[in-house]
């Protein structure tokens, strides 16, 4: 795919179409801290922070899949809109060094897909038309990294704390008060959980017993998100679920 790369320019001079101005409107009653979720990393390592980014991408789609496949549109739409919105700006301009052709336009396909309701065989191509760019995002940070096992713990950890800021706003006054939020959390931390098993034949091999330790932490803060559309009473509150991640962090440590 290095053709890709010279058709860079044409797409990268359209992204001011998307003011920041339009961001703010679409985002009305949707709470500043929303913006918190790639704020939190802009002081990691700039391969790690891509890498969280490209996991926070991923447990949105991952979380509006699942919604779509409820036939809830509705609902599933902001998780198609939020990787433009708010971390596609900030991978941007790593992208080529990746090795990654820009992808907004695909984000932008899909996300109007979904604002279309259209299923079946237009939302299955637009969404593997994204897959397909996050693939190469993985392989170009595979290059890049002598323990790649590791660096994906590295990677998952951050999107675990991400998911509990997000938990945090969802949860007000004993309820989950924001479907979104609690969304993206459930996106988040499901995403992390794939990545763990994706690497861990090689983190069975590091330290099997830190393996085990992060597998029941996983299990355990998932019964906090039983399903993609909230449960009317948390069945967990936001203590409980930075205690979950706590541990899972700990254990993570030993793998990394």
């Amino acid at each position: 795919g290095e053709s890709g790369l010279s058709a860079q320019s044409p797409d990268t001079a359209m992204l001011p179409a998307t003011s920041p101005g339009v961001v703010i409107a679409q985002h009305a009653g949707h709470d500043a801290g929303e913006g918190g979720e790639s704020r939190g990393l802009a002081n990691l390592p700039p391969d790690l922070a891509f890498a969280a980014r490209v996991t926070l991408l991923r447990g949105h789609l991952l979380v509006g899949d699942e919604l779509v496949r409820q036939q809830q549109w509705n609902a599933a739409l902001p998780h198609f809109l939020h990787p433009t919105e708010e971390i596609y700006g900030d991978i941007r301009d790593q992208l080529a060094g990746y090795r990654v052709p820009p992808f907004d336009g695909s984000l932008k396909a899909l996300s109007d897909v979904v604002k279309a309701k259209k299923g079946g065989a237009e939302y299955t191509k637009a969404l593997k038309a994204v897959h397909d760019a996050l693939g190469a995002a993985d392989a170009g940070m595979k290059a890049k990294q002598s323990d790649w096992p590791g660096f994906v713990v590295e990677a998952a950890v951050e999107a675990l704390k991400a998911a509990t800021g997000e938990y945090q706003q969802a949860v007000v006054g004993g309820k989950i008060a924001k479907p979104v939020e609690y969304q993206d959390a459930r996106g988040f931390i499901l995403q992390a959980d794939r990545m763990i098993e994706s690497v861990a034949p090689d983190l069975q091999r590091k330290d099997s017993a830190a393996l085990d330790q992060v597998r029941a932490g996983l299990a355990e803060l998932k019964k906090a998100f039983p399903s993609p559309m909230p449960p009317r009473t948390p069945v967990k509150d936001y203590g409980g679920v930075l205690a979950d991640v706590s541990r899972i962090e700990l254990a993570a440590g030993k793998l990394m």
